[in-house]
């Protein structure tokens, strides 16, 4: 079917004007259907890693018994000609339309148990986007999260854990352009989910608690693409490491803000920002 798919429409894609001088040169030698697909499926996944659930929190999120509501801001770093362009070089996509993506979360961290010689704290997250017009895209994103650190919330040392996040995207846009210039546009329709675990470090000094967390996540995607009731299958949807590294920081005793570095290698490497009002 892909075959197909590049023998009937490679004449007559459209490639946009800031990548024209690029693609003149077509793609690198040896190009072929192999690396169509790989590119492809990089950008099938490269959006569900784009809006993962990270942290963007110590591994003791809050104090005992407190709440936080707020909003995190996540860069979608855009993409280069060399990966918006599909189909041999002739045709781009249009992917980079959402520069930085808000997301409400909604936290709450529930009153410590002893656990031994620590204490463990359990906390749980949600996060959602409606679906409201956004630089002509339309998402639905609901993620969560659930974990527990271990040490002591209200002193400074060191401070670990874990937690779980699943996060679940649905956009409408316009992405995979028409292959003529003025041709008639239709929406497509993505959806991709992201599940996995992360191991968390911390040490709490004062005010500042930075962060390091490592773990491994997994992504599925479904693409329709509506101009042609074509399905673009992922043949390598990313199961990989990711990491964060940041730092959370409380300025006042009801405003907490964490600022993130995320990263899946190979992918993405992107930064973040949480900004929260707590309550009790």
């Amino acid at each position: 079917m892909f075959s197909i798919f590049i023998a009937s429409f490679v004449a007559n894609a459209y490639v946009a004007e800031e990548c024209r001088d690029f693609a003149s040169s077509g793609p690198p030698e040896g190009w072929s259907q192999d690396d169509e697909v790989a590119q492809q499926d990089f950008l099938l996944n490269y959006f569900s890693l784009a809006t993962t659930f990270s942290p963007a929190h110590a591994p003791i999120p809050g104090l005992p018994g407190e709440g936080m509501v707020g909003v995190e801001l996540s860069v979608i770093p855009p993409l280069g000609c060399d990966r918006r362009l599909v189909l041999f070089y002739t045709k781009t996509e249009d992917t980079n339309k959402v520069p930085v993506l808000p997301r409400p979360r909604l936290s709450f961290t529930f009153p410590s148990i002893q656990m031994g010689p620590v204490k463990g704290t359990i906390y749980g997250s949600l996060g959602y986007v409606p679906p409201l017009p956004l630089m002509g895209t339309q998402n639905v994103i609901v993620s969560a999260e659930a974990g527990i650190g271990f040490g002591e919330p209200e002193e400074n040392g060191l401070q670990y854990g874990l937690r779980y996040h699943a996060t679940l995207l649905k956009t409408v846009a316009e992405i995979a352009t028409p292959f003529e210039e003025g041709a008639e546009t239709m929406p497509d329709f993505y959806m991709g989910s992201t599940f996995g675990g992360d191991v968390l470090f911390g040490y709490k000094s004062n005010n500042f608690t930075p962060y390091l967390a490592v773990g491994f996540t997994d992504v599925s995607t479904f693409f329709y693409i509506d101009d042609d009731g074509i399905v673009i299958n992922n043949k390598s949807p990313y199961q990989g490491l990711v990491a964060s590294v940041g730092t959370q920081w409380r300025p006042t005793s009801n405003i907490q803000v964490s600022a993130e570095l995320y990263s899946a290698p190979g992918y993405i490497t992107t930064g973040r920002l949480n900004l929260g009002l707590l309550f009790k």
